[in-house]
């Protein structure tokens, strides 16, 4: 499994769903309005923005180019800090690693700092299984969690959500996972992070274990680095005993200085800020300082499949910074939970397939036509990933995928229609039954096609008669 929700219907089925939904509607366009203009503004503040947006691109292109030598590097380096290394090879095997190193430790419980990795894994749902609750620590997963919702964007996990929804979620569901809400909680957002903070913290006083993901992991000096916002990552990586991070492969760096090119392109793209407010860096055991033990899951779950894959593996790039979901028009109208998917909008259109192949399941094929290939994603990716490219590539890899067996609808018009252009003869007299065709499709096999694209009317006569009525030879 890669981040796929199990069960969800194919995109069409869902954004239909969520098309009806007006509440989610007018929640979403209001978020991603307000972060595309904060972002809009801070990077037209950087006069060589488009030269950064080349060096992150071709940074993470020499790392998945030579990834088995960075890896190495990456794990001599994180096991000279003192930090215990495990490979896994997908999400059953990491869920299992990180479950024994918390039995191991008698740990029924652990603090988590936001990680699409862990989500992506289905961590928390795996520990529950081995009787250890994993508590969500960044506002807006625990918003999520609270609310037994799944996340709907890869920044802003509640953005489905306003402030009212989220004081009833807090006032209901608060006191059955610890601390309960105030008795006379209002929505005013310092309110509602209030009465987070002191739910939380005596979860970050208690727990014995943290898990985390990654943004980067620096392969010369084993150093692993979190971004955020809250100041929950820097609780859950310091007073913990024992640090547990799950780590995509793909996002190690090499180096300190290569580090520097991501960290003005992510806060700029993902929140709209010059810097995010606190970048959390860690390199293995430090004695009387953090946690006594920290181990690192390097975890593939498909990704050597999308590196395979010689137009997609540049979605391997992706710092997860969001910005491709803001301006999506897709995206927008129908939120995150259509994709299916941890992973939503453009960026998950194109990695969820590519992690996962394609002519497995129909919810996974449909993801590539998630999209009206605007190539407003590509203008905004800070590292430059041809999601609109990408997109049509898989497109024909779906349809390659169910060639064979019985024909849809679709590729047998198709298949019609180009016997029809490829000879003057049949083409001259299918042109006699233009009129009564096009009649026909609109009501009967044409009509899903016909209700959101522009058919034009059909002439009166073909061209051909036309040319012969002016005198044209032939």
């Amino acid at each position: 499994m890669s981040g796929t929700f199990l069960g969800t219907p194919p995109f069409p089925e869902a954004a239909r769903t969520a098309l009806a939904n007006t509440q989610l509607r007018s929640n979403l366009a209001h978020a991603t309005s307000t972060i595309r203009a904060k972002r809009a503004a801070v990077v037209d503040e950087v006069a060589e923005w488009e030269k950064l947006r080349d060096a992150g691109a071709a940074i993470k292109d020499d790392v998945l180019l030579h990834l088995d030598e960075y890896l190495l590097q990456l794990e001599k380096s994180l096991t000279e800090a003192g930090a215990v290394v495990h490979w896994a090879t997908d999400a059953a095997e990491a869920c299992a690693i990180v479950a024994k190193i918390c039995t191991t430790h008698e740990a029924d419980e652990v603090v988590k700092v936001k990680s699409m990795a862990t989500q992506e894994i289905g961590l928390n749902e795996a520990l529950a299984e081995h009787g250890i609750a994993a508590w969500e620590t960044d506002l807006a997963e625990l918003i999520v969690q609270l609310g037994d919702d799944l996340p709907s964007h890869i920044l802003v996990p509640a953005i489905h959500r306003n402030r009212h929804e989220v004081r009833e979620i807090f006032a209901t569901a608060m006191g059955a996972a610890g601390r309960p809400a105030p008795p006379d909680l209002t929505a005013e957002p310092a309110r509602l992070a209030e009465a987070a903070r002191l739910h939380l913290r005596e979860k970050f006083l208690r727990a014995k274990v943290a898990v985390s993901g990654a943004n980067f992991a620096v392969a010369e000096t084993g150093t692993l680095v979190v971004v955020e916002s809250e100041g929950n990552g820097r609780m859950c990586l310091t007073l913990p005993e024992v640090a547990i991070s799950v780590v995509g492969i793909e996002k190690v760096v090499p180096t300190w200085a290569d580090l520097d090119v991501y960290l003005q392109l992510l806060p700029r793209s993902s929140t709209g800020e010059r810097m995010n407010p606190y970048t959390s860096t860690w390199t293995g055991v430090t004695p009387g300082d953090g946690p006594r033990e920290v181990h690192v899951v390097l975890l593939d779950n498909g990704r050597t499949e999308a590196l395979s894959d010689e137009v997609g593996r540049q979605a391997l790039r992706c710092i997860r910074c969001s910005a491709c979901l803001n301006v999506c028009p897709v995206y927008e109208r129908t939120g995150g939970h259509a994709y299916g998917s941890v992973y939503p909008g453009p960026i998950g259109a194109i990695l969820n397939p590519l992690m996962r192949g394609v002519g497995r399941d129909e919810q996974t094929d449909s993801l590539p036509y998630a999209s009206s290939l605007c190539g407003a994603c590509y203008e905004v990716c800070p590292v430059k990933i041809d999601i609109p490219s990408v997109l049509v590539d898989l497109r024909a890899k779906v349809v390659d995928a169910h060639r064979g067996g019985m024909p849809k609808l679709e590729a047998t018009a198709m298949k019609a229609a180009a016997t029809v252009f490829g000879s003057h003869r049949l083409m001259r007299a299918a042109q006699r039954f233009t009129r009564p065709g096009v009649w026909v499709g609109r009501r009967v096999g044409a009509r899903q096609w016909t209700e959101t694209r522009d058919l034009p009317p059909a002439p009166e006569a073909p061209f051909r008669s036309w040319w012969r009525r002016h005198g044209g030879a032939g």
